[in-house]
């Protein structure tokens, strides 16, 4: 294949397996508070008392800097968004609405510096086969695009329903769009005999949620598979690298520039759109929510807030948006 090299039959189940194993777990981990502390809690510390240095140390392909800062920083992120989710003021407290913008940013900028450092490379580092060249700066434009067009934060509230999912209105499909495919090209150009999995499985397992499970949770999505297959790559690495299911890149300059190049035309075109909102309708980027006037935005605003009287009385925040749509 263009991507990769020869994918057998059984990788190909077991990539379907990996993908439903995490839908499933988000699920999980998402419906019942639990559950989340169970896995975002309890097993990081077993495992990092008790696995991950004896696996994920020196020389192994994930040993490096950037998949431990990875997987604390997706786990942090699960925790934040837990206490939006389950601490009522906390919800309401626009600093900490910040949180999930700042948490996102972070990994956003962890990926963007090793794509550039990468770029520098050429053969074996660190466990993992790199090939480094301008895809590399290409794509780690298109992330500093992609971490600039994070908007509308103030607008998270938490979902009526019994999940208490954390809801994004203003994070719209074409921006998801763009990120997965940025994701994507990072994971293909820094780790790419990772990337049948880490890259498409991975990405894929979060977005489906967000179009066809629970709209408007996205980053929640995200969080939550991107630490449970930190967690599992991390104790079990060769699973990626050297188990009979692995499947390595092509590792061909042209595949790394196209992935990069689409990754980069979307992200362009995200940051072009988003300006002409901006500009057209006298917005502030970092006080506005930028897409209110998306039918997408309505849908998942007027799913999440509560329209029947509660004991708890809407904010007028609520009100006035919910009399919008």
């Amino acid at each position: 294949m263009f991507l990769f090299e020869s994918i057998p039959w059984y990788s190909w189940v077991m990539w379907s397996v990996v993908l439903v194993a995490l839908i499933a777990l988000n699920e999980v981990t998402r419906r019942w508070k639990w559950a989340g502390l169970a896995f975002f809690v309890a097993l990081p510390i077993v495992l990092t008392i008790f696995v991950w240095p004896h696996t994920a140390g020196a020389g192994s392909s994930t040993g490096t800097w950037f998949h431990w800062v990875k997987v604390y920083s997706a786990l942090a992120g699960c925790l934040g968004f837990m206490l939006i989710r389950y601490v009522p003021r906390l919800a309401k407290n626009r600093w900490m609405l910040m949180f999930p913008a700042a948490i996102l940013a972070i990994n956003i900028g962890e990926a963007v510096i090793r794509d550039f450092q990468v770029a520098g490379l050429d053969g074996m580092h660190d466990g993992v086969f790199m090939v480094g060249g301008p895809w590399n700066y290409m794509n780690g434009i298109a992330g500093i695009l992609n971490l600039l067009t994070i908007c509308g934060w103030a607008g998270i509230i938490v979902s009526s329903d019994k999940a208490k999912d954390m809801i994004w209105p203003d994070m719209m499909w074409f921006w998801v769009i763009a990120y997965d495919l940025w994701n994507f090209a990072y994971v293909y150009n820094c780790v790419g005999d990772h990337s049948f999995y880490a890259g498409a499985a991975l990405l894929i397992s979060c977005t489906i949620p967000a179009f066809f499970i629970k709209k408007g949770a996205w980053l929640q999505h995200r969080a939550h598979t991107l630490a449970l297959w930190m967690m599992f790559t991390m104790a079990f690495p060769t699973f990626v690298t050297s188990s009979q299911f692995a499947v390595d890149s092509s590792h061909n300059s042209t595949a790394l520039f196209i992935v990069s190049a689409l990754s980069l035309a979307a992200n362009i075109a995200v940051a072009a759109y988003q300006l002409y909102v901006i500009v057209t309708r006298h917005l502030n980027p970092l006080r506005d929510e930028l897409y209110t006037d998306q039918p997408s935005y309505r849908e998942v605003l007027e799913a999440n807030l509560p329209v029947e009287p509660t004991a708890v009385p809407a904010t007028p925040r609520q009100e006035d948006r919910l009399a919008m749509v």
